[in-house]
């Protein structure tokens, strides 16, 4: 029987689906576009890795991959992560999936 979270499905399969952005991209306006909930992001201000949650006024809304409280990123501060976090990130749920 695998560990679940408060959500009651395991983690690493709400990140298997997860999709990975590109940098955020003034639109036709100029306008920043935020990314969708559920990507894969950097905040770039402390280099921590995090899934949108969803956008509060300007900012967007972090959580980590492992679960805990979310934080508020203004949308220019967040990058596409390297495969590296990406796979860092997915590695780190899986270990807290299985107990390590």
């Amino acid at each position: 029987m695998c560990s679940r979270p408060a959500t009651g499905r395991p983690f690493a399969r709400r990140l298997a689906g997860v999709v990975t952005l590109t940098a955020p991209t003034p639109d036709a306006y100029g306008h920043t576009v935020s990314p969708d909930a559920g990507a894969l992001v950097v905040d770039r201000r402390n280099g921590t890795v995090g899934v949108v949650m969803g956008h509060v006024g300007t900012y967007v809304q972090l959580r980590s991959p492992s679960g805990g409280r979310e934080w508020d990123v203004p949308p220019e501060d967040v990058r596409t992560p390297t495969p590296t976090e990406e796979l860092s990130a997915k590695v780190a749920v899986a270990n807290r999936r299985w107990g390590r």
